[in-house]
């Protein structure tokens, strides 16, 4: 059995796992159904997953598959969610990524490259919007409302299981890679400077980092991966993956190289999983998002974003009750240039210019008090492709024996548990098989 692939898509059609859509108008590259099998796996897969974070603590939410241009442009996706696309001057065809001296490998014919968004584009009503790309985006807008749910303390994390869309120029390899596929992401938000709660519990695991398998603690102290939150939810990946019945030898995580991290992250690692057919396929990516999305949400809107930090610092609070009365017109700038003052130089009265005149402030007019300073939590997304994660499960589970073509599903995720048979079509076996 050298190559699995096309048994596997022949025997998951045969079955009702899954269909080519629009098959009898020729098909569609980068879309599949999921037949009457296919489609209980893959809410098993989602429910598996959904259990897990749940466990943990996290709770879940839903948001719109359109999201406004606005958001995009102000997540960076407009600009930077592209690939670079070659496309024939002579026969049209399209290819991703840089060409092999600047010919069409189908024809040899001269290629022009450009830069391709690869979002959806659509309209809500007259205003220019788009189908998501990723579910996180509807978190982070969430962030404020959230932030209160959880009683205003880190940690707390969110997850979403929804449809993302993908432009993708070449769709191929089937299932792996499709324009409308599903998403299992969580967003947790932590505290930049604190340790993770639960570490301790995980510290002494085995991962596999491309080649070596280490303790993730030793990963950790050793900088090979940056933080314990990220080194917890790589490691709370790997669970995930083993239980839904992922073979373990056949996973290992893999870090971004800087060339190839997204716009919004520190840091990231592929959860990859084998094929025979595609080798190495990233499944899940495990990214520091740092605070950029939310830093960008708040530029953008105006919405403050921050939250209290644990740190104090002094300020100058302006008693307008007293000034306003007093300064009347003049009020307002004396509050604002009190306020920019450092309250370690202030020993008493407080000399002002304003308008070129000289002004002075006594202790009536205001003080100094200790404030909390603002802060942005940072954010560690683990993203789960159910579709890549739901054809793995059946390459990995694939055998055959005396003929016979066999998938052996995790029990638990299996879309059918049992089965009950007449051994005989006869003698009323089948009527006690369906009361059975």
């Amino acid at each position: 059995m050298n190559d699995v692939y096309e048994k596997l898509l022949s025997l998951a059609k045969r079955r009702g796992f899954i269909y080519p859509s629009y098959e009898i108008y020729g098909g569609m590259a980068g879309f599949y159904d999921y037949g009457p099998l296919g489609a209980r796996l893959k809410h098993n897969i989602e429910e598996k997953w959904r259990e897990f974070y749940l466990k943990e603590g996290f709770a879940e939410i839903s948001t719109p598959i359109i999201i406004p241009y606005e958001v995009m442009k102000a997540s960076g996706h407009v600009k930077e969610f592209t690939d670079i696309v070659g496309k024939c001057k002579k026969c049209g065809v399209f290819k991703i990524g840089e060409l092999d001296k600047g010919r069409c490998p189908i024809c040899g014919g001269e290629t022009e490259k450009f830069s391709t968004n690869l979002m959806f584009e659509t309209e809500i009503g007259d205003r220019k919007a788009f189908l998501r790309p990723e579910t996180a985006q509807g978190i982070f807008l969430n962030f404020t409302n959230l932030y209160r749910f959880f009683r205003e303390k880190l940690p707390f994390g969110i997850i979403q299981i929804g449809r993302g869309f993908r432009n993708e120029v070449s769709p191929r390899q089937g299932i792996i890679r499709l324009r409308e596929f599903s998403m299992a992401e969580a967003e947790i938000f932590i505290h930049p400077n604190k340790k993770h709660p639960k570490f301790e519990e995980i510290r002494e695991e085995k991962i596999r980092l491309n080649k070596k398998e280490m303790e993730v603690g030793e990963a950790v102290e050793e900088k090979i991966i940056g933080s314990e939150a990220l080194a917890y939810y790589m490691n709370s990946t790997k669970k995930i993956l083993i239980s839904l019945g992922i073979d373990e030898k056949k996973m290992r995580f893999r870090r971004h190289s800087p060339a190839e991290m997204a716009h919004y992250a520190k840091e990231c690692w592929d959860a990859e999983l084998y094929s025979q057919r595609f080798g190495w396929i990233e499944c899940v990516g495990i990214a520091d998002r740092g605070s950029y999305d939310l830093e960008a949400h708040m530029e953008k809107s105006g919405e403050d974003l921050t939250i209290p930090s644990d740190e104090t610092t002094m300020i100058i609070k302006a008693k307008m009750e007293e000034l306003g009365p007093r300064f009347k017109e003049k009020a307002a700038k004396i509050k604002e240039k009190m306020e920019l003052m450092d309250p370690s130089s202030i020993k008493g009265k407080i000399e002002l210019f304003i308008d070129g005149k000289k002004i002075e402030i006594d202790k009536k007019f205001y003080e100094i008090k200790k404030e909390r300073e603002k802060m942005f939590p940072h954010v560690i997304e683990p993203s789960y492709g159910i579709d890549r994660i739901l054809y793995f499960l059946l390459e990995h589970s694939y055998f055959e024996r005396n003929g016979y073509k066999i998938l052996k599903l995790n029990p638990s995720i299996a879309p059918i548990k049992a089965g009950v048979f007449p051994l005989l079509a006869k003698d009323g076996l089948p009527s006690i098989a369906k009361k059975v």
